[in-house]
Order: C-alpha cells, then structure tokens, then sequence
C-alpha cells in the first residue's frame, strides 16, 4: 500500500512541477475511439510496446483487455511483456535509480493519467492527445527533445520513429502586457525527417493510445454510462406511474 500511495504521489508531483503553456489551445481528442474496440485494441498495443517501458500501470491487470475484445491467448502471445503470467498487473523492469538519473525522475504511473490531467483547458485526453502530438527537437534538453505543452518535459519522444523529427518555429512578437518588451510564440512546426506514418495516420495511432489510456483510467464507464440511462429511464417511468396513482387515489377527496 505504500509503494502505491508512493507511486501516486510522485505522479502528481513530476505531472505538476512543470506547467502546462496556458497559451497553447488543447486540440479535441475524438471522443468516439473510447468505444471502438479496434481502436482500443490498437491502443494497447502501442502503449505495451511504446509506454510499458518506462510508465507502470500499477492498477490494471493484462486480464481486464479482455473486455476489450481480446482472448487470453492473444494476451500472451503479443501484450505480455514484462511478466509471464495473464493476471498479473502492468509493472516495468526499469530500476527507479537510473530512472532518475536519466530522466531527472521516476515515471508517473498511468494508470489514471487519463483523470487526473483534467483541467479547465480540457479534459484528461484532450491534454495527452495534444500532449503527444506536441514533441519537437530541442538540442539543449537532455534528451534532445522539448514539448509545448509541457515545456522542458523530462520525458524523450517514444513516438519519433512514427511521427518523425520536427522542430518548432517561434517568431518574436510584442509583448502587450510589457510594453517595449517582446516575447516567443509558437509559429508551427518543421519536419525535419519523415516517419514511419503520415501525420494523418500518425495522429490517428496517438488518438487510439489516449482512447486506451482512458479507457484504462476507468474501465467500466461505458457500462456505467449504460446502467445510469438505464436508472433515469426507470425513474422516469415509477415517476409517471407514481403521479397517476396519487391521482386516483386522491381524485374523491375534495
């Protein structure tokens, strides 16, 4: 319990130490993905094969996929990576000391990512969809990688070789609350070397990732959406029934 109340902590603490460019609009993350099963399946796959190495996902069994779609077999033979056995949860190898030395910290779990990134910018998957679609090469970070959303992020690229090398452009404009004073903004990105996938496809396989990782963050919430107009079409039909036998058990009473 204290490994994971510990773990938690240190997700909130390295998630919030560097904030957010509030400058930068968060981009809509295609809500409809969270109930594609392909979609989430390939999200899986990419956060197994691409986040697994680094993040845990200490509150989520390789068991639970099944509900989305996909067999115990299927499990063992391309997801499960890290242990030998189905039921075991989604922990890493890496060793939290030369986690810190490379990284400057241990990497948050992700388990609840999804949640807890939520703000009055956007919800949790706005933020990681934009998030990951935000890396650049900045040669004076450590990892030769910078982000706009979270600037000077601790955290390299994992997704170059799909997205590509970018740089972002900057232009010096103005600052309106400074006068005489000039400030950098974001003027779009330049590809450097191509990747593996097209921007389109690109943005496509990062929107399956964040669906996954809000699904992971709860998965019964399209059950629970279900069961919860399921309740209010009940309430409103004892409602109705309600209102007609007060009617007729009032209706001599004068």
């Amino acid at each position: 319990m204290k490994k994971i109340l510990a773990s938690m902590l240190a997700a909130i603490v390295l998630m919030s130490g560097a904030h957010a460019n509030t400058a930068l609009v968060l981009d809509q993350f295609p809500k409809e993905r969270v109930t594609d099963l392909a979609a989430l399946q390939n999200g899986a796959k990419l956060f197994v094969n691409y986040c697994l190495n680094c993040h845990a996902a200490a509150f989520m069994r390789f068991n639970r996929l099944k509900d989305i779609g996909l067999t115990e077999q299927q499990i063992k033979d391309n997801l499960l990576f890290p242990t030998d056995k189905v039921g075991d949860v989604m922990k890493v190898s890496l060793d939290p000391k030369d986690a810190k030395a490379w990284f400057g910290g241990v990497p948050p779990d992700l388990t609840l990512v999804a949640r807890s990134r939520a703000s009055g910018s956007g919800t949790g998957p706005d933020y990681l969809y934009t998030y990951l679609r935000s890396f650049y090469r900045d040669d004076t970070r450590p990892t030769g990688w910078n982000n706009l959303v979270f600037p000077n992020v601790g955290m390299p690229h994992v997704l170059w070789q799909l997205q590509g090398q970018r740089v972002a452009k900057f232009v010096e404009e103005e600052d309106h609350h400074n006068p005489g004073k000039t400030e950098l903004k974001f003027d779009g990105f330049e590809q450097l070397t191509p990747g593996k996938l097209t921007p389109q496809e690109y943005d496509s396989a990062v929107a399956d990732l964040v669906a996954y990782l809000q699904w992971m963050a709860e998965p019964i919430q399209s059950q629970r959406t279900r069961l919860g107009v399921g309740v209010l079409i009940f309430l409103a039909i004892f409602t109705f029934i309600a209102w007609r036998l007060n009617a007729a058990f009032w209706k001599d009473v004068k």
